[in-house]
């Protein structure tokens, strides 16, 4: 290179007399655990390396010890790391050459995502050709020298021989230990805690999985596990939140496909729905403010990265709250869309604006004249003064199955900071079927007439969906309203004595069906 001559004129390119490389100091480690990742965003991104690995069951376990949270696990049946594999997902700064439909994209998730709530990360895997191995990263190791821990390869096998109902030839296991949330659990609180979390992360998962959720080969759940007995103290099933998962659209005509020039990419297709008024849908109220989830729906690959918002282009409104646009990312590079790193939103070039003023549909239908639309459709539903409202309800908890729970929640508001209302089988006296602790929030049933509802099947802590939605129906508002009073109580008296003997009319019949 010629060498630098001073001059007066600006230096449009720097000059430079040379480079040399500087490695990361250790401390690098510490700013991954500062990425800014909420606690659902970061399993979210764990999950998202198990859909790479093409993993068709992922649970996500708590694991327990009496009232204290020990651990947390992300256990998958994807196709699993070797040696090697696990060197370069475990290095700060690896790198790995993704699938052009791999969710990953920076190659840091693993790490900061983990190490953002915890204080040492395990990973564990095995291949259908190579047998268990690990690594660990502890926070105060890697930040001394990069030091990585090598699992002992027995008790890699055994973690794997735990979850063997998951990992059969191949599959992975993500453990955190040290997790700085539990560590905020005071006295007594560890069941509102995990109700709390869970539900985050079922609405989370939910919604930025929806699509792969909607898969019949493709499960993810979120257990409770005693850490001494393995017991499943809960388990629940995640169900896709889709956000555009209305059953009548807002007005006729939609969803509608608009398409958007856009310089540097090229035709851009939107799919403008407008969401029915007032809806009761946890897809539609249950997933955030309103004014934040209006907007633009962006998905990467089939992952929703970002759940709203109008990117710049204009600002949220409540009149617009009806209006939803889905937006497939293109597969290609470009110099207009970049996804964030924490996969939780994408940032725009004025290019993007400039082809929403020139979006039309097929019609020549424009894009504003659909936001026109979607807000005409909002004023005249809110002029209307007809609608039925329903009675806040405490919502149901624990021994109800997801899917119930969710239409439940669609159809019924919910109390905000109530204990959720459980519901156990345990052993009761037989003149009895069902007892409720109304400081528990529990509906206690006589295990005894379990058989009544699942025959032969397995009895499982979600069974007897029927039973359950009917008596969560009849018996929530003795929770709400506190004391109970003669007219209730008679009411709970003549409902025991009626289901005590259906439910043995119905063992009797299967008693001589079987015999």
């Amino acid at each position: 290179m010629s060498p630098y001559a001073p001059s007066a004129d600006w230096q449009y390119d720097v000059p430079t007399s040379g480079s040399k490389k500087l490695p990361p100091a250790a401390r690098y480690v510490e700013s991954l655990s500062h990425q800014g990742y909420g606690f659902e965003a970061a399993i979210a991104d764990l999950v998202d390396n198990s859909i790479d690995a093409g993993a068709h069951k992922v649970v996500v376990s708590f694991l327990r010890d009496d009232e204290r949270l020990v651990s947390l696990l992300v256990i998958d049946d994807g196709s699993g790391m070797d040696e090697a594999a696990l060197d370069v997902a475990m290095t700060v700064g690896g790198q790995k050459e993704y699938a052009d439909s791999a969710l990953g994209h920076f190659g840091a998730g693993l790490k900061a995502a983990s190490l953002s709530h915890s204080d040492s990360l395990t990973v564990i895997s095995r291949t259908k050709r190579s047998p268990s191995a690990g690594r660990r990263w502890r926070t105060e190791a890697a930040q001394a020298d990069f030091s990585c821990d090598i699992v002992d390869a027995g008790y890699c096998q055994d973690l794997v021989d735990r979850y063997d109902g998951v990992i059969e030839w191949h599959g992975t296991i993500v453990r955190w230990d040290g997790v700085r949330a539990f560590e905020t659990i005071t006295a007594g609180q560890t069941d509102r805690f995990l109700n709390d979390a869970i539900e985050k992360l079922e609405t989370h998962l939910g919604l930025y999985l929806h699509r792969f959720l909607s898969s019949d080969d493709f499960h993810v759940d979120i257990v409770v596990e005693d850490v001494h007995t393995r017991e499943e103290l809960d388990h629940r099933g995640i169900e896709p939140i889709d956000p555009f998962g209305y059953r009548v659209p807002g007005r006729a005509g939609y969803p509608r496909t608009y398409t958007a020039p856009v310089e540097g990419v090229g035709e851009v297709p939107l799919v403008a729905h407008i969401w029915p008024p007032k809806s009761p849908l946890v897809a539609y109220r249950g997933i955030g403010a309103l004014a934040d989830r209006q907007g633009f729906y962006i998905y990467r690959h089939d992952r929703l990265v970002q759940a709203g918002g109008w990117n710049g282009t204009r600002s949220a409104e409540a009149h617009h709250n009806l209006a939803r646009i889905a937006i497939d990312l293109p597969s290609t590079p470009n110099g207009v869309f970049s996804l964030t790193v924490k996969k939780d939103g994408v940032n725009v070039t004025p290019a993007f604006a400039r082809g929403l003023e020139k979006a039309a549909d097929a019609n020549g239908h424009s894009f504003a004249a659909y936001l026109q639309e979607a807000e005409t459709t909002y004023r005249e539903a809110a002029r209307r003064s007809t609608e039925v409202k329903r009675t806040e309800v405490i919502p149901p908890g624990k021994g109800i199955d997801p899917k119930l729970k969710r239409t439940l929640r669609d159809e019924l508001p919910q109390l905000e900071g109530e204990e959720p209302i459980t519901f156990r089988w345990e052993a009761m006296p037989s003149d009895v079927f069902f007892g409720i602790d109304r400081d528990d929030h529990v509906v206690r049933l006589n295990k005894e007439y379990r058989q009544a509802f699942n025959g032969d099947r397995r009895a499982g802590s979600n069974d007897a969906p029927v039973l359950k939605g009917l008596l969560y129906l009849i018996l929530e508002k003795n929770f709400r309203m506190g004391r109970s009073s003669a007219q209730r109580d008679d009411e709970m008296a003549l409902w025991n004595s009626v289901l005590v003997s259906a439910a043995r009319c119905e063992i009797a019949r299967y008693d001589t069906a079987a015999g």
